[in-house]
């Protein structure tokens, strides 16, 4: 399934849930600027063909290790240890992750 719609049924899933700003509502442009948010910050979004996630770095080495997720690097090439890119799955496993994702990025911003 191409990561565009992947995201989409992610945004229909997630949008409503509180503290969860769907894509654009930040109003800006670049990074980010079609991404899922919870309190503001980043934790779903779409990358170079590939849905992209914000989860806790050992998270990220086990699901690539598994296979599951591609090391996610910035545009600089910079690797990136808290995102993990997926480029296959299906939408129970996506909806699963991002809901992993965004408790870990909720929990991160209200300390």
């Amino acid at each position: 399934m191409d990561p565009g719609r992947r995201f989409d049924l992610l945004v229909e899933a997630l949008a409503t849930r509180p503290g969860v700003g769907p894509p654009g509502a930040g109003g800006g442009r670049g990074f980010g600027s079609a991404a899922l948010t919870v309190d503001g910050s980043i934790f779903a979004m779409v990358v170079g063909g590939a849905l992209v996630l914000k989860l806790p770095r050992h998270r990220v080495e086990g699901l690539v290790t598994a296979g599951t997720g591609l090391p996610f690097a910035a545009a600089n090439g910079t690797p990136m240890r808290e995102w993990v890119a997926l480029d296959h799955g299906t939408p129970e496993s996506d909806l699963a992750l991002a809901e992993e994702a965004m408790a870990f990025v909720a929990a991160r911003r209200r300390r």
